[in-house]
């Protein structure tokens, strides 16, 4: 620690003076404070506590400062950001007051995701915030508002923006202080399985991306574990359809680790799916100790007649570049297509689908007779980190590495070559590595003359 009592990354020198990290001090005090919540011996010892503690309350009331580089473009620095830090590490052992957060502009709106779960643990444990009752419902709702959850996929819609590396905070961590922040409060009891299966599909080969995360993700997990998971899973867990044939088993004995249970469409749903009478409830029973988690994904030849989304959005649209006959297709015609995407969340690793009609050929690939006029005014939006447009015989695709939250533009070129009617697939954008991230267009068949 530096004479001011805050720690510093690495051991400083006899010229280091005071350059200790507010950041680093208020994240040690609080990892420490929740890993001995749950049996750990990780706590501080008290002098040490007691110097970080001062050095935080002496930064966040101005009398000490400390500057650190900040991306120029935030406008107004990031001081208010780690000052709601200090405060909610302060908070944990009654050291913060009300009056600290004087120095700081309350615009929640405007704030990373870390700094509103930050502002909600302040206001959960400081009670003589003015207005209290009215900012909590105010920063729970902003928290709600972000969530993305697609499928089993837990994002943030502002997670380009939350990546505040410098402070070490990015979306993992602020996913895994979600769940710690919203434990306590049974208005969202129902979205904590959601929350926690969210967070764990974040991970990449069974961590997540920073140190940081992945220390606030053991104390996350196990401190949802002692509250929803305290007896093992024993037993056996029957599952089926309600009216139906008789349920199918699954024992925990032979797969302590879980697995999966096939049911297959129940007859009544298959032969009237549309009808009332049709309609089929399963009924899972369990006979045992603990209480197992279950996730449901049903499968199915759906034919897909409106536009479908799940974090992605799809509008196409077709123009004639040259038409031979006004008002229909044929032989010979140029095609434009305009596709309109408007992704809910960033995302890394998107596909973009479009079929084309059979015998049809996508211009601007440079192979013989192709016509480079034709496609000189397609527009091609620069947002997305394009790695590679594919142009084959069945359908444009472009793949990007990384494709941000909001509109995209996508437009090429087609000649149709072979009369006929052509039956197309959907049109799909999909997140190549989170598959519940998708959307599909339907498109109609396309009927070409000679």
């Amino acid at each position: 620690m530096d004479e001011d009592g805050l720690a510093h990354y690495f051991p400083p020198s006899a010229s280091a003076g005071r350059t200790g990290s507010d950041s680093l001090t208020a994240y040690l005090l609080a990892i420490s404070d929740e890993a001995s919540k749950l049996g750990y011996d990780f706590s501080l010892p008290d002098d040490t506590r007691l110097r970080m503690e001062r050095g935080l309350a002496a930064f966040v009331e101005g009398r000490i400062k400390r500057d650190f580089w900040a991306p120029a473009f935030l406008k107004n620095g990031d001081l208010d950001v780690r000052k709601l830090a200090a405060i909610e590490a302060l908070s944990r052992t009654g050291k913060a007051q009300a009056r600290m957060l004087d120095s700081v502009q309350i615009l929640p709106n405007q704030w990373p995701t870390g700094a509103v779960i930050d502002w909600m643990a302040i206001l959960d444990r400081v009670k003589d915030i003015p207005e209290r009752d009215k900012r909590v419902l105010e920063a729970e709702q902003i928290l709600r508002a972000r969530l993305n959850v697609q499928g089993t996929r837990l994002g943030f819609s502002t997670e380009r923006d939350d990546s505040w590396w410098w402070l070490m905070a990015n979306g993992d961590v602020n996913s895994v202080r979600m769940i710690l922040a919203t434990l306590p409060k049974a208005g969202w009891k129902d979205d904590l399985p959601r929350l926690v299966t969210g967070t764990l599909q974040r991970q990449q080969r069974g961590r997540w991306s920073t140190t940081v995360a992945n220390a606030w993700g053991s104390v996350a997990i196990e401190a949802f574990s002692k509250r929803f998971e305290r007896d093992p899973v024993t037993g056996t867990s029957r599952v089926g359809f309600e009216p139906g044939s008789a349920p199918q088993s699954f024992s925990w004995s032979q797969s302590p680790e879980g697995g999966k249970v096939a049911l297959g469409w129940p007859k009544a749903v298959a032969a009237a799916p549309s009808a009332p009478a049709g309609n089929s409830n399963v009924k899972v029973t369990h006979e045992g100790t603990g209480k197992p988690w279950l996730t449901f994904t049903s499968k199915a030849a759906v034919r897909l007649t409106t536009p479908f989304s799940s974090g992605y959005r799809i509008t196409k649209t077709i123009t004639p570049v040259e038409q031979k006959v006004k008002g229909q297709y044929s032989r010979g015609d140029l095609l434009r297509v305009h596709l309109e995407i408007d992704a809910q969340a960033d995302m890394t690793w998107v596909v973009v689908n479009d079929p084309i009609p059979g015998g049809a050929t996508l211009l601007g690939s440079g192979l013989g007779r192709d016509d480079a006029m034709s496609t000189t005014d397609e527009r091609q939006d620069s947002r997305g980190w394009l790695a590679y447009q594919e142009r084959s015989f069945e359908a444009f695709r472009a793949y990007y590495r990384y494709l941000p939250k909001g509109p995209l533009v996508l437009e090429y070129t087609v000649r149709l070559n072979n009369p006929g009617t052509f039956g197309l697939p959907q049109t799909r954008v999909e997140a190549m590595y989170a598959p519940e991230m998708f959307g599909e267009f339907p498109n109609a068949p396309v009927a070409v003359g000679p």
